[in-house]
């Protein structure tokens, strides 16, 4: 498992603590099972990991107490405001509703490729075909991926009305934090880096009486468009192929007329 305080990976060897000895006592049990306390020590940093659990006869359901939610690493400063709120915010009911924290970080996505990608399509789905073409394959696979693991084909409404709170596939809201710190990274951290160590050697420049670099680096809201990835190159092919036998369907029908 991964240490919700530290990130590192350990295996989990949890210690069960039942709320009262007695098996036969009904104490501890309501409409939603047995309850119990699961607990652990992180080998990394040593800290405490708590859940309760509610075990019925066919399942367990787990919830963290403590920490109260999984750490993420911190935001740059370079992430404006309007799209680092609603990821702090997705991040902190993690833990308590995967539904309601993918809800937000969907909602978030769609923003951020509205106002940082300059996309103009109006639902999700198709906001990630507008950009696609305009990204590097790391992260046309992280934002495509949004799409499948979400299964948008089944739950539509995750693409037309983003911040609606609806059941989530396991691990979907991860991914979506997962890929909105890369969106985040790309759009606006490493510009943001770019530009201090152009400034940084610009000013050592300055300083021996040197010409300046030549200033290449867009805004943060302009994206390069790189080679196409291997999505759109399969995407090529497999278009070149259909319009090959439509061509020779066509010929075909001509030779029997």
């Amino acid at each position: 498992m991964k240490c919700p305080h530290c990130l590192k990976s350990f295996h989990s060897d949890n210690h069960h603590f039942q709320l009262v000895n007695d098996p036969r006592s009904s104490e501890s049990t309501d409409q939603d099972g047995r309850w119990s306390v699961l607990w652990e020590k992180c080998p990394s940093c040593e800290r405490l990991i708590i859940h309760l659990c509610a075990k019925q006869a066919d399942k367990a359901e787990l919830q963290l107490v403590h920490p109260k939610g999984i750490a993420r690493a911190p935001l740059s400063p370079a992430v404006p405001d309007e799209f680092a709120q609603d990821y702090r915010e997705a991040c902190l009911v993690l833990a308590d509703s995967p539904k309601a924290s993918a809800a937000l970080s969907r909602r978030c996505l769609q923003h951020f490729l509205r106002e940082a990608a300059k996309t103009k399509k109006k639902d999700l789905a198709e906001q990630i075909d507008e950009v696609l073409p305009s990204l590097p394959s790391f992260l046309a696979e992280m934002i495509d991926t949004v799409r499948v693991m979400g299964n948008f084909a089944a739950y539509p409404i995750k693409s037309t009305n983003t911040g609606e709170i609806i059941d989530v596939e396991p691990g979907e809201a991860e991914w979506l934090l997962d890929t909105l710190e890369m969106a985040f990274d790309f759009y606006f951290v490493q510009p943001a880096e770019a530009e201090r160590k152009r400034d940084a050697i610009n000013a050592k420049l300055k300083d021996a009486g040197k010409p300046l670099l030549k200033e290449f680096a867009p805004s943060p809201s302009e994206v390069p468009t790189p080679p196409l990835n291997r999505y759109h190159r399969t995407r090529s092919v497999n278009c070149r192929k259909s319009d090959q036998s439509r061509e020779r369907a066509g010929g075909r029908n001509h030779t029997l007329d």
